[in-house]
């Protein structure tokens, strides 16, 4: 393989500085040498894809990173690059993954493969999902990647998966959403609640979520006095969700109170469901 002329130029100047130290240190700086075996690049990604064969995942990505630590400037240290990212997606080791990926994207952006690393990318985020009770940056992060690969490559395989997960990570921020508001209620802190519910029904409207919300709006505008907007709240979650025990539980809410569901065409509650639908 050619080597570019400043890394002759580098190993003639090592060559010449271990001539000039003490015969002590020259001994371990041959050690050093002699762990550094520079091999075939065929040989180092068969090595590698072996142990990927083998589900020895760790060993693999570590395999498919020397291809390109020791053969940068060859063709299989681009496809080391990219399977040294599923290697470590394989292992769990997801932010591995994502950095392994980025570079492939930030390094060959033309590369036939390109929607694949973004795909890595996303599911790693994804996989980092955790529970409603914990903190949801991974989710907002596998949400942005899974968009972005679908508004990019719309036509790829990768983007029909992308489009199943997007709506179970939606569903995920919006049970976010829900367990705070509903913490907020429990507190009577009515208006923090409120804006959490009104999250739901904006950003996330498609989302099993949403019934709930309309109920939880109907709770806090009535501890709150705003009639109006519970009987708003109440009216179109009837029309929407007629057989949910949602309805149910807001229908009799109002009922106690002598109201009945009723749309106020003011409402942004109103305002906010007819652009969406």
């Amino acid at each position: 393989m050619c080597m570019p002329s400043f890394l002759l130029f580098a190993l003639r100047m090592r060559v010449v500085f271990i001539v000039l130290l003490p015969l002590s240190l020259v001994a371990c700086s041959s050690d050093d040498v002699e762990d550094y075996q520079e091999r075939p690049v065929q040989q180092l990604y068969n090595e590698a894809l072996a142990s990927l064969n083998a589900e020895n995942y760790i060993a693999a990505a570590q395999g498919f990173d020397e291809v390109e630590r020791q053969h940068p400037y060859s063709v299989w240290s681009t496809k080391a690059q990219l399977m040294s990212a599923f290697a470590y997606y394989q292992s769990n080791k997801y932010d591995q993954a994502i950095l392994a990926a980025e570079r492939f994207i930030e390094l060959h952006p033309g590369n036939r493969d390109v929607p694949y690393a973004h795909y890595l990318k996303a599911i790693s985020y994804y996989e980092q999902i955790s529970g409603v009770g914990r903190d949801q940056k991974a989710t907002q992060q596998a949400l942005d990647a899974l968009q972005k690969l679908v508004r990019r490559f719309p036509n790829t395989e990768y983007a029909r998966d992308a489009k199943l997960k997007i709506d179970l990570t939606r569903d995920h921020l919006a049970g976010k959403e829900m367990e705070i508001g509903r913490y907020y209620l429990k507190e009577d802190q009515y208006i923090a609640a409120i804006n959490r519910f009104r999250q739901v029904i904006e950003k996330y409207q498609t989302t099993t979520h949403v019934p709930e919300a309309l109920h939880r709006l109907t709770e806090a505008y009535m501890s709150l006095g705003i009639t109006e907007e519970a009987q708003t709240a109440a009216a179109i979650l009837g029309h929407n969700f007629p057989g949910s025990e949602w309805y149910q539980d807001s229908y009799a809410l109002l009922d106690e109170n002598y109201l009945r569901p009723q749309v106020d065409e003011k409402s942004w509650i109103v305002k906010t469901w007819k652009s969406l639908f």
